[in-house]
């Protein structure tokens, strides 16, 4: 699956087309050769990869594998990257290296492909960014090149909300070279509003010039919400969730502080399902001060992004509202701004740095990277589980504890109405989090609140993917997707064929 840009709709077919082919009993996982995002997860085998192929492999009712996202770009500044291959700490890289290391890195991807292949019936690759960046055509390896080293048929999706679609999918496949067109099966036009009758002449003109046919249209789903890939999905001033029946009792605001290199999105996702919280993307003091809880998410680079924070008046406004006694919670590198002080010669190269000051703790940044899963209970007895995925540990605290792991003992501080904590995902957890909120709802007079006594993260997040699913098999052509998979290592004839019988040139456009 390959897109024209970035955020055009690859995550969440892939998605749907795992979980549809596994509901018809197909052996399928996916495959994404390359990510560049800081939302994450952890693998049984204490490995990280990209937040979406977790997700694509639940859709598959499969664990996270580092099989399934070998190699994953997590950006640190505009030119810097920390590289994950097969799981693990590679290092951090420029844009100029990292291009000089992509032969090495094609060997893994090619060898992790070639992996799953033998373990199930189908993989379903997803493509990153744009398939048509040519100047990055001689070192790719997520895009045509994979699809040329693997013998891949591809699909090209296009999200037509922002407009120009009909220009981008031709656009695209004009600037590939004639081998990489020959792959190019079809178009997928995402998120279309409107009459389909309206957008048909367009698609006409579209595989007359092109020799492609549009395999499918999917409508705009704005219930569709779970598990963002990309940060355009994660804008300042939206509202996180789906379209709710609230229960006309109290309601908790919950503003998201939206940090430049904000990592793992979804921790806040888990709030937004309870009918009765607003959680909402900010940065701005005014919104943090007037919220009931305000998050520090995750970030990938926590120095960094502490200087923005106090460059905005954010860093204010948080502590301000700490002095008031109203909640404040941080997670992962948000947990580690709340802190005394902070020393990092690895991320930011900067040595010790001023936090917040809001919880007395010290934190020191380590070469070794913490992956490993959570498992444990709250200070009240709930049971916590999640994920760790962090270089900075608590070297020194004179706070209470928050969490208890089962293995390594005391996790995260509190004082008062402030809380942090390294663990992401904890308030997946139901138990955890109706805790969490109820506490919450006290600090702030909140009463009447009650937290949603039938809501389940986990089944929310299933329905999510048998949504997707449906809309997959609803509005794509999967009789040609079966064909187009059947084609099995050998696709550039079937290609040929396929768009043969539908009696279209396959010129160059």
């Amino acid at each position: 699956m390959g897109g024209t840009s970035s955020d055009a709709g690859k995550s969440l077919i892939v998605a749907g087309l795992c979980r549809a082919l596994a509901r018809e009993g197909v052996r399928v996982a996916p495959f994404k050769a390359q990510n560049m995002s800081n939302n994450s997860a952890v693998t049984l085998d204490g490995g990280e990869i990209g937040r979406a192929q977790a997700l694509q492999a639940a859709a598959c009712g499969l664990e996270p594998d580092t099989r399934f996202n070998p190699v994953l770009l997590k950006p640190g500044s505009d030119r810097r990257s920390h590289v994950i291959v097969r799981g693990r700490p590679y290092g951090d890289v420029g844009a100029a290296d990292y291009h000089a290391r992509r032969a090495e890195l094609a060997h893994v991807v090619a060898d992790e492909l070639a992996s799953l292949r033998r373990d199930v019936d189908v993989v379903i690759c997803e493509g990153a960014g744009s398939i048509a960046e040519v100047n990055l055509r001689a070192t790719d390896i997520a895009n045509m090149g994979l699809a040329r080293a693997a013998d891949l048929p591809v699909l090209l999706v296009t999200d037509i909300d922002r407009g120009g679609s009909l220009a981008h999918l031709f656009g695209t496949l004009a600037l590939l070279e004639p081998a990489d067109q020959a792959l190019v099966a079809g178009f997928v036009i995402n998120k279309f509003r409107g009459d389909p009758g309206l957008l048909a002449p367009g698609l006409d003109t579209l595989r007359a010039r092109t020799g492609r046919p549009t395999l499918g249209v999917l409508p705009f789903a704005d219930d569709l919400w779970i598990d963002a890939e990309d940060s355009l999905a994660s804008p300042v001033g939206r509202r996180v969730g789906g379209p709710v029946a609230h229960t006309g009792r109290p309601r908790l605001r919950v503003a998201a502080i939206r940090l430049p290199r904000t990592s793992n999105t979804t921790d806040v996702e888990a709030l937004a399902c309870e009918p009765d919280v607003d959680v909402t993307w900010v940065d701005d003091p005014s919104a943090v001060r007037v919220a009931d809880l305000v998050v520090v998410p995750g970030t990938r680079a926590t120095v960094a992004d502490l200087g923005w924070m106090r460059s905005r008046g954010l860093a204010d406004a948080v502590v301000e509202r700490a002095h008031r006694g109203l909640p404040v919670l941080g997670i992962c590198g948000g947990f580690q701004m709340l802190c005394r002080r902070i020393v990092d010669p690895v991320e930011s190269g900067l040595g010790e740095v001023a936090g917040l000051g809001l919880l007395d703790v010290d934190i020191e940044f380590r070469q070794a990277k913490t992956l490993r899963r959570f498992g444990g209970h709250d200070g009240r007895g709930s049971r916590v589980t999640g994920y760790e995925i962090h270089h900075g540990v608590v070297v020194r605290s004179t706070e209470d504890t928050w969490l208890v792991d089962d293995e390594t003992g005391p996790e995260g501080a509190r004082r008062g109405a402030v809380v942090g904590t390294h663990c992401h995902g904890l308030l997946d957890g139901d138990d955890a989090r109706r805790t969490f909120l109820s506490r919450i709802a006290a600090e702030v007079g909140r009463a009447g609140f009650v937290p949603a006594s039938d809501v389940s993260a986990a089944r929310v997040r299933e329905r999510q993917l048998d949504a997707i699913a449906d809309l997959v098999t609803e509005h794509l052509d999967m009789r040609a997707v079966h064909r187009l998979l059947e084609a099995g290592t050998d696709p550039m004839p079937s290609v040929l064929s396929w768009l043969s019988e539908h009696r279209a040139p396959t010129s160059r456009p």
